[in-house]
């Protein structure tokens, strides 16, 4: 009989910490938020000048990147990666927003992850071709690595531009 007793205190005393650990604040903290904003600002800088280095160096050694083309994987295949698309397009007017108040999140207990998501928006040309406003969504994994915020995982998608409108006759 004690050792029922026992296992239902166990039990009971889980039941009660279990939704302790769980529970996690909405309330942004504004230091983080301020660390993503400078990140942001980094990726907007190194885009709007074409700089692979400056992208790559964002980035953690065993980083991964994930675009329409596919994943990349690691710090230095991301900076050949950008190197050999700075080739042929050029990009301008990069802006990173974050629309969730509450971005960046905060992953595990040691403060030193967090996760964001949000929209980018720039402008590129391909040689030869003319200028493309081009926009699409973003979320990424980042970690605090000798005291400096580097992305290790970016996923970002490119939406698509929307067909232009057929003509209702015909439609018809």
């Amino acid at each position: 009989m004690k050792i029922r007793s026992v296992v239902a205190l166990v039990g009971l005393a889980i039941s009660f910490a279990l939704p302790s650990f769980a529970q996690q604040t909405n309330t942004p903290d504004p230091e983080l938020r301020q660390a993503l904003l400078a990140l942001a600002k980094k990726f907007e800088n190194a885009w709007n000048n074409n700089d692979a280095v400056a992208l790559a160096a964002l980035f953690t050694k065993d980083a991964v990147l994930v675009e329409q083309s596919g994943a990349v994987n690691g710090r230095e295949a991301i900076e050949k990666h950008y190197a050999e698309v700075f080739q042929n397009v050029h990009f301008s007017d990069n802006v990173t927003t974050y629309n969730d108040p509450n971005s960046p999140h905060i992953l595990g207990t040691a403060g030193n992850e967090m996760w964001e998501n949000g929209e980018w928006s720039m402008t590129w040309q391909v040689k030869g071709g003319d200028p493309e406003q081009h926009k699409g969504y973003h979320a990424s994994i980042a970690v605090l690595e000798d005291g400096v915020w580097k992305k290790r995982m970016l996923i970002s998608n490119v939406t698509p531009t929307p067909a232009a409108a057929t003509k209702t006759a015909e439609t018809k």
